[in-house]
């Protein structure tokens, strides 16, 4: 399966939430959506992520903006890392990692010469129509939140 680029229709999902919630990508057409996914609640790099998407979310919000953020971890995970943070951006459970694939951040990883299945930080800035603007992969973390925060004034 390729991996979507900008210009293409977001593959669309409907996805357990944190909170016992339905998370659906379709359900948000008419505003725009930044999407970020990422490997493991409650890692060092993973936290990061989410409480700068957490700090900037009312910037977000104030240009019309919705965010989600999405891993293999269970519902009941996201509550725990939700809680433990005080995180308040919605978190889409993929344990079947079927959107995770679809935006092709289901990949072979490498640690110490051992090869694993993972995910490849990435985040997606979808448009009001449901169309990718912007894809970062490989995210690295410091900053990252405010980058994508500029790119999306630009929507």
């Amino acid at each position: 399966m390729s991996e979507p680029v900008a210009g293409d229709l977001a593959p669309d999902f409907t996805l357990p939430g944190d909170g016992a919630t339905t998370i659906s990508l379709s359900s948000m057409r008419g505003s725009p959506v930044v999407l970020f996914l990422y490997p493991k609640d409650d890692t060092s790099g993973c936290t990061a992520e989410a409480i700068d998407f957490t700090r900037l979310k009312d910037a977000f919000a104030a240009i019309g903006v919705s965010l989600i953020g999405m891993s293999p971890d269970s519902p009941k995970k996201h509550d725990k890392f939700k809680s433990r943070h005080e995180l308040t951006v919605p978190l889409a459970s993929d344990e079947e990692k079927t959107a995770l694939q679809a935006y092709g951040a289901w990949v072979e990883k490498s640690m110490y010469g051992r090869k694993y299945m993972g995910v490849d930080r990435s985040t997606f800035l979808i448009d009001k129509d449901g169309r990718i603007a912007r894809v970062w992969r490989k995210v690295k973390v410091p900053g990252h939140a405010q980058e994508v925060l500029e790119a999306a004034k630009t929507l």
